[in-house]
C-alpha cells in the first residue's frame, strides 16, 4: 500500500512554529501581566493597610482610652510586667468601652498598639491579663502585625485555576500557627500554665462565673475537636480551637525549652 505526506503544503511548518513561538510568548506576557497585577494588588493592600491602621488609631483615641499609671495604675502594672519580662519593644495600650470580650494588635509603625475590650477587666484575674497582653505582645515580638498584612494581601491577590483559594487555606494555616506562638509568650508573660488555660476557657465563655461553670465550660471545649465538623470548620479560621491551644500549651510547659525560657524571661524582672 502506498502512504505519502508530500502533498504537505511547504508553509505549514513554518506557521506552525510561528504559531507555536507566538503561543508560548502570549503565556509567557499573560504570566507577566498577571504578576504584576497582583504585585500592584498587594502594594495597593500595603498602602491601604497603612491608611487603615492610622484611621484605627484615630478612632480608638475617640472612643478609648491609654493605659496609664495614672488612669488605671493596676492594669499598668500588668503591663510594665509583662513588658518586661518579654520585650517586645515600644506599644501603647487602650481599653475600649463596648461590650465585647477580645484582645487584637494592630499597627505598621514603630510604636504598635494592643486593644482590650473593657469587658476582659472585670471577668479575668490580673494573671489571666497577662496571659491576654502577653499574647498580643507575642505577636508584636515576632513582627506579625506587618506579617500579616504583606502575607495576607499575598493571599489575596487574584490567581488563575483557584490558587487563590489554596493560598488562602495556606494563610489561614499560618495565622493559627501564629496563634501557638503567641499562646506561649503569653504563658511566659503570666508565668502560670493554670492561668493560661483558664484565660482561654474565660474567652470561650465569658459569662462563667463559679468553679462549677468553669469546670462545665471546660468539658464542652474539651469535646471540640471530637466532631469532624469542627475539624473541618478550623481549615477557614485564624484561630485554632481553644481545646487544641490548651493541648498545646500544656505540652509546651512540660519542656525543657519552656522552663529554660522562663527563667530567662523572670530575670528581666530583675534588671
Amino acid at each position: 500500500m502506498f502512504r505519502t505526506t508530500a502533498y504537505r503544503h511547504p508553509s505549514e511548518f513554518p506557521i506552525l512554529l510561528l504559531t507555536f513561538l507566538i503561543s508560548i510568548a502570549v503565556v509567557i506576557l499573560s504570566a507577566f501581566l498577571t504578576q504584576c497585577l497582583s504585585l500592584l494588588i498587594v502594594v495597593f493592600i500595603l498602602g491601604m493597610s497603612i491608611v487603615s491602621s492610622r484611621s484605627m488609631q484615630a478612632q480608638l483615641m475617640r472612643k478609648a482610652f491609654l493605659v496609664s499609671p495614672e488612669r488605671s495604675p493596676e492594669l499598668a502594672k500588668v503591663v510594665q510586667v509583662c513588658e518586661k519580662r518579654l520585650q517586645p519593644g515600644s506599644l501603647d495600650v487602650y481599653v475600649v468601652r463596648e461590650n465585647v470580650v477580645n484582645a487584637y494588635t494592630f499597627g505598621l509603625s514603630k510604636t504598635k498598639t494592643i486593644v482590650l475590650y473593657e469587658p476582659m477587666l472585670r471577668i479575668m484575674s490580673r494573671g489571666e491579663l497577662a496571659f491576654v497582653l502577653g499574647h498580643e505582645m507575642g505577636h508584636v515580638s515576632l513582627g506579625h502585625t506587618w506579617l500579616n498584612t504583606f502575607i495576607g494581601g499575598l493571599a489575596g491577590s487574584p490567581s488563575p485555576f483557584g490558587i487563590s483559594y489554596i493560598m488562602y487555606l495556606v494563610f489561614q494555616r499560618w495565622s493559627r500557627a501564629c496563634e501557638y506562638s503567641c499562646d506561649r509568650a503569653g504563658l511566659l508573660a503570666c508565668g502560670n500554665l493554670k492561668l493560661a488555660v483558664s484565660a482561654l476557657v474565660r474567652l470561650a465563655a465569658p459569662k462563667i462565673q463559679t468553679q462549677a461553670e468553669f469546670e462545665q465550660a471546660l468539658t464542652m471545649i474539651d469535646a471540640q475537636d471530637d466532631a469532624f465538623v469542627n475539624q473541618l470548620a478550623e481549615m477557614f479560621q485564624s484561630h485554632p480551637m481553644i481545646i487544641k491551644r490548651i493541648n498545646a500549651l500544656k505540652e509546651y510547659a512540660a519542656s525543657p525549652d519552656y522552663a529554660s525560657l522562663q527563667a530567662n524571661v523572670d530575670r528581666n524582672l530583675q534588671a
